[in-house]
């Protein structure tokens, strides 16, 4: 089997130029390696104004820290929600080869109308100087915050588009058939955390210093000029990339498939007959070999399983309704997404704490003591701490790690993807609860100075932050690569960029689910106190310590109902070498 998969695995693929790609000479790592440079350029023009975005919009845009906050996360939740837009139709009707070009030209538009923004100061509002926030520090309104929010939105969806596409173009390069191509895929995914880390570091060091100390026009000038030289070097790659054809909507075929099981069902029931199954039908089985060869250039006719048994009707003959036929491909497609759905959904709470980097932890960091040694760190810049240490555990882990774990379980994986997802989750819990403390520490310094309604920096060094900075980042790396990896392989060929895309849209809801919690908390605790707990403009009277207590309860639940979801799920088996991972899917 895997030597006939082997002769045609390059069907189903096309070079730039739309012609049938050669074995000889496209994909591989040498595709896949202009990639990994163009990530480090996308994520240092996306995180270059994330990173200090609630600094921004707080002293520049004059909003509330809470509503600084809450705007931070709608737009980052937002950029990596439409990395689903971007997945699908990289799927569906284009590439990830023109999905990638159009985002990145679109994401340079939104930047370019934030640099003009900054450069010219009649489009801003006057900057706030007063400490009670009277009538000549408005927020930013009318027709100012409409080119704020029409740049910003731009970028988001450029981001959006990027990290829909540029993820699973790159693990395309490989050869799934072979064991030696899996290793390169999945080494792949660990090396594209790492340079979504180059870019960060570049980020929130250098582009950050920048915008704090030449002005904003300038940072958002080197984030154009970084996407800007991103696509050069992307369509340098265009000789030796290979491009997936796209098939057609998934969305489309998920929709039909569970349509037409639901109307199955009913007329069944209400017959109470049983409806002729496309096994006995020669026609029907050829209409699915068919349908595979379209997808990835294999005639192998696929059997239901009894996972989901429900979705099986799908596939039998209804003379009634003929344009609800699914073949039996279909069906199984559709089921192996939707058993990654729950794992999916609980990575969400995890993604709900990685907001607070970009948040609430930089706010904290800004009331303290930012001088190391001579220096003076930007408050945003202290995403530094977890990035470096990514930059390190990534080679560690795929070069070391990796290899003593496949020798010992004598497995191609090593360790499962699901452990990994679980390793972050365990993180993001401790993380919580470690924020926890140090807010009280925080406070306790605020309250002993007597600084509590002061502006003044506190006499508490900022590196006390970087310890809940160092556990997230730890956490971001298990769950990010390890969510990729596993939505890519699990995926069927044809829904592959949709599925990835399901590793930013987790991140996306979890902004989102951080912008409903601040408001939740803030009613509930204000409808029962004299004050909410995450109100106002001075962050030392808010009750942060509280929330982060809340977020670690929660995540405790969330890691309990993702090990109910991880114990029952079981591994699609790509080849005769992954049988045995099947078995401990944890």
């Amino acid at each position: 089997m895997e030597k006939k998969s082997n002769s045609n695995m390059w069907e189903g693929y096309v070079d730039w130029r739309n012609r049938p790609a050669l074995r000889d000479r496209h994909g591989g790592a040498c595709a896949a390696s202009f990639v990994l440079v163009v990530e480090v350029l996308e994520n240092l023009a996306y995180l270059a104004n994330a990173s200090n975005l609630v600094l921004y919009l707080s002293k520049f845009m004059n909003f509330s820290p809470s509503s600084s906050a809450n705007h931070v996360t709608n737009f980052m939740g937002t950029a990596f929600l439409l990395a689903l837009l971007g997945g699908i139709l990289s799927d569906s009707y284009f590439t990830t080869y023109c999905i990638f070009l159009i985002s990145a030209s679109v994401e340079l538009l939104g930047l370019l109308i934030l640099t003009v923004q900054a450069h010219i100061r009649s489009l801003s509002p006057p900057v706030c100087t007063s400490v009670n926030r009277n009538i000549s520090c408005q927020e930013v309104k009318t027709g100012k915050a409409a080119i704020l929010f029409s740049g910003l939105y731009l970028v988001a969806l450029g981001v959006g588009g990027i990290k829909g596409s540029l993820p699973p173009h790159g693990a395309e390069q490989f050869n799934e058939y072979t064991p030696q191509g899996r290793k390169q895929r999945s080494s792949f995914f660990n090396y594209y955390v790492f340079c979504l880390s180059c870019g960060a570091l570049i980020a929130v060091t250098f582009a950050v210093w920048i915008e704090d100390n030449k002005g904003w026009q300038w940072g958002f000038g080197a984030a154009t000029a970084a996407i800007l030289v991103s696509i050069p070097i992307f369509l340098l790659g265009s000789p030796v990339y290979r491009i997936k054809i796209p098939s057609g909507s998934p969305i489309t075929t998920i929709f039909k498939v569970v349509a037409a099981a639901t109307y199955k069902h009913w007329i069944s029931r209400k017959s109470g007959t049983a409806i002729e199954n496309t096994s006995t039908s020669p026609s029907t089985k050829n209409e699915a070999g068919e349908d595979e060869k379209h997808s990835n250039g294999s005639a192998e006719i696929v059997s239901l399983t009894k996972d989901l048994k429900f979705l099986n009707k799908a596939s039998e003959i209804t003379p009634s309704a003929p344009w609800l036929h699914c073949t039996e491909k279909q069906v199984e497609d559709v089921k192996s997404v939707l058993k990654i759905l729950p794992i999916f959904m609980s990575t969400v709470m995890l993604n709900c704490c990685l907001a607070q980097l970009s948040t609430f932890s930089v706010q904290q960091a800004s009331t303290m003591d930012t001088k190391f040694g001579s220096f003076r760190i930007p408050p945003a810049s202290l995403p530094v701490f977890p990035v470096l240490f990514i930059m390190i555990l990534a080679p560690v882990y795929d070069h070391f790690v990796l290899p003593v774990a496949r020798k010992l379980t004598n497995t191609e994986v090593g360790i499962t993807h699901l452990k990994r997802i679980g390793t972050g989750l365990i993180l993001s819990i401790i993380a919580m609860g470690v924020a926890a403390l140090i807010e009280m520490k925080r406070k306790r310094v605020a309250v002993e100075s007597g600084l509590v309604n002061s502006t003044e920096p506190l006499p508490i060094t900022f590196l006390w932050v970087a310890l809940q900075y160092l556990f997230l980042g730890s956490a971001d790396l298990f769950s990010l690569a390890g969510m990729m990896d596993f939505f890519f392989t699990e995926a069927p060929f044809r829904m592959r960029s949709l599925a990835t895309s399901l590793s930013w849209t987790s991140l996306a809801i979890g902004y989102y689910l951080s912008s409903v919690l601040v408001d939740i908390v803030n009613c509930i605790s204000g409808a029962f106190q004299h004050k909410p707990w995450l109100y106002g403009s001075n962050l030392n009277h808010y009750h942060l310590e509280r929330f982060y207590w809340f977020m670690c309860v929660l995540s405790g639940l969330n890691f309990l109902h993702y090990l109910f979801w991880a114990r029952r799920y079981h591994y699609k088996v790509s080849s005769p070498e992954n049988q045995k991972e099947t078995q401990d899917p944890k």
